[in-house]
């Protein structure tokens, strides 16, 4: 098995958002105007074949949460290859797109730093909460949704199969439009993109370790195709920081897309409270 995309949005040629520290990163909406203002930073990091973009709602929707005097700053990582970097050749290994990404991220840990990640996303971020905490720098929440705990990673071979068994596995995941799947303009664009993501996830391999000292809260859908519940929930084990594990009924691998703002919620309430303890919750929002 392997994470899914959202291929509407991975590669499609857009406008490109604001100027962001470094060409990994997006600035999704412009920051406070005294940069000393915001109270924390929240960075995304998107699911195999997706960009950046995918993270607008919830720029929007924490804006609207600290629209009295807490601002945040709402960044997502941008992988090479796809949207504005297009051109760029793709990175097919997961621990250097983790080690590329903490470099860009690593001048930005004054602040408080909340890291979430969406399926391929959350191990991505997972590895680079390991690189900040090596050089002393932690975040202080880790959010991953939709993902396996690393040392569950199951592997697969979807990044081998032709494009139709590619096609077959997006599907699944439901998280595509599915009339995006019979335009072969659009798949000329995000297969590629779609296969070396799989390729990255399907050959990670964990390297145990300590583990972090960050909190950790897994959310997860309880009818997603890929990440059972058992799965998600073993990401207690690589932490010692908190754990929290959210289920949101009838959510699929792509449930955020209708729970942006309880994330958003839960993100600006527990930001910046490092070391918080977090117990098992069922329900329809993200808290």
């Amino acid at each position: 098995m392997a994470c899914s995309a959202r291929t509407a949005t991975a590669t499609r040629p857009r406008r490109a958002a604001a100027p962001a520290p470094d060409p990994w990163l997006r600035r999704l909406r412009p920051g406070p105007a005294h940069r000393t203002a915001a109270l924390a930073r929240v960075v995304c990091f998107p699911h195999a074949g997706g960009g950046a973009g995918t993270f607008r709602p919830l720029a929007t929707a924490v804006a609207a949460r600290t629209a009295d005097g807490r601002p945040y700053e709402t960044l997502a990582v941008q992988y090479p290859g796809r949207n504005d970097r297009i051109r760029e050749a793709r990175i097919e290994d997961l621990a250097e797109l983790a080690a590329r990404a903490y470099r860009a991220l690593a001048p930005l840990t004054g602040r408080p730093l909340t890291l979430l990640g969406h399926s391929m996303g959350a191990l991505v971020a997972y590895e680079v909460a390991r690189l900040l905490e090596r050089a002393g720098a932690g975040p202080d929440r880790l959010i991953v949704s939709s993902a396996w705990a690393p040392s569950r990673v199951p592997g697969g071979t979807v990044h081998l199969r032709d494009d139709d068994g590619l096609v077959d596995e997006i599907r699944r995941t439901r998280g595509t439009d599915p009339r995006l799947l019979d335009n072969r303009d659009v798949l000329a664009m995000a297969l590629p993109v779609v296969r070396s993501d799989y390729k990255a996830v399907e050959t990670y391999r964990h390297h145990p370790g300590p583990p972090l000292t960050t909190p950790v809260t897994a959310l997860v859908g309880d009818t997603d195709p890929l990440v059972t519940v058992d799965e998600a929930a073993a990401w207690h084990a690589h932490t010692t920081g908190g754990f929290g594990l959210r289920v949101f009924p009838g959510g699929d691998h792509f449930y955020l897309a209708r729970h942006w703002a309880d994330l958003a919620e839960h993100i600006t309430r527990h930001g910046g409270q490092h070391g918080e303890q977090y117990g098992g919750q069922h329900g329809g929002g993200a808290r």
